[in-house]
């Protein structure tokens, strides 16, 4: 008879930590705690924030009536990693090690690890991360840009979209190794992912400022015009990262990014905030005719998740732009939680293998592939140095001007 496990799932976010108590797959309790800035505003980076919210996460436990006792698995949401290949991981101390750095940059996140680690110790539990944000698995054609100093990195919800995946093939009763799916995160940010037989091979970067416009995220921007607004002095780089982040897209033209009061908006004759929203899910729609042409066109199935997948405007009008290239299928929410709760006991029962950290980034560079004696910065073809006095011309590839 298969062991009945009681687990706790920990998301650390920027003002929040989330938590959950489930039976095997049921869920049994559900809180989100809320940090309000000024209490946050007493600590400095994310790693000084451990102990107030490894309290917290304790005295939510405390209200859901599970004793802490009870709980044989600890799963968390795994930042501060370098990148690596999503699964199910057992912490361990390069993990713990890695996160308490915070290799990639400080971030909430970093603090899953640590939390369900403790908290685990305490009872003789053990301590998972799943999917973790740091998860990146892109194929190298996805990787160079036209700066050879700047190489694209996975950043993704690879949380939500691997459960969602998950969930799809299960119900189609096919293997998520054996099929190419696209899958569209729309929440406060928004990724758009290509997976290719269990691999996120190519998405937008959700860190690094690319992709479609999003509620609370700028999206892409044309570089000329981001260079000189940035070199203009009128903003600082710390109000240029809020508004790249947190606080452009829809937020930064309607002033808020809430879809039903955007909606109500539109319905009541406002045609700017119809632009926006309509603008927003037009990228949105480009951007998987990008990652269907990374999958050669063979994709399954569009999934939409994320909050704004709940919206009939949204799903029907992104309908119009995709649906013929594969079947769109709508599963809104986020299943944050039950993510993580599913890793850990998937491994826990054996029906998974479990992950182990190399301390290493799966993406480490191409020097390797440099050596064939060609320049580091070739000039580009059919281009000719000046004689002194004169402008260059650059010709094209086959020697025209």
């Amino acid at each position: 008879m298969t062991q009945t496990h009681k687990i706790l799932a920990v998301s650390p976010g920027i003002t929040t930590t989330k938590i959950a108590v489930f039976e095997d797959g049921h869920k049994l309790y559900a809180e989100t705690i809320e940090h309000t800035p000024e209490i946050l505003g007493e600590f400095g980076e994310p790693q000084s924030q451990l102990p107030f919210r490894t309290e917290a996460v304790l005295a939510a436990v405390g209200r859901s009536g599970v004793r802490l006792e009870e709980i044989s698995l600890f799963a968390g949401r795994g930042g501060g990693l370098l990148g690596l290949v999503g699964g199910t991981y057992e912490v361990d101390g390069t993990i713990l090690d890695h996160a308490s750095r915070g290799m990639p940059g400080p971030h909430p996140a970093q603090l899953g690890s640590q939390i369900v680690n403790d908290l685990a110790k305490l009872v003789g539990g053990r301590a998972f991360i799943v999917n973790s944000p740091d998860t990146d698995e892109l194929q190298d054609l996805a990787r160079p840009t036209g700066f050879s100093d700047i190489f694209r990195i996975g950043a993704t919800h690879a949380l939500s979209q691997k459960e969602v995946a998950a969930r799809y093939c299960q119900a189609e009763g096919v293997k998520y190794g054996e099929v190419n799916l696209i899958v569209c995160h729309i929440g406060g940010g928004l990724s758009v992912t290509a997976h290719r037989k269990g691999m996120m091979v190519d998405s937008n970067n959700i860190l690094g400022g690319d992709g479609p416009m999003a509620p609370n995220r700028a999206g892409t921007l044309p570089a000329i015009q981001f260079m000189r607004l940035c070199y203009g002095g009128k903003v600082t780089q710390k109000e240029m990262e809020r508004r790249l982040t947190r606080a452009g897209g829809l937020a930064e033209h309607l002033g808020t990014y809430d879809g039903r009061e955007i909606e109500r908006r539109i319905k009541a004759g406002d045609r700017y905030a119809a632009l926006v929203y309509d603008a927003m899910i037009y990228q949105v729609g480009k951007t998987v005719g990008e990652m269907a042409c990374a999958q050669k066109g063979e994709v399954r199935a569009i999934l939409l998740t994320g909050d704004l997948a709940r919206s009939a405007y949204l799903v029907s009008t992104l309908k119009g732009y995709v649906g013929w290239i594969a079947p769109v299928v709508a599963m809104p929410g986020e299943f944050e939680m039950e993510a993580l709760a599913a890793g850990a006991l998937r491994v826990a029962q054996g029906l998974e293998e479990g992950k182990k950290y190399s301390g290493k980034a799966r993406w480490e560079g191409f020097e390797h592939l440099k050596g064939d004696g060609h320049p580091p910065h070739p000039d580009p073809p059919g281009f000719a140095p000046p004689a002194e006095g004169q402008t260059a011309q650059a010709k094209g590839p086959f020697g025209q001007a």
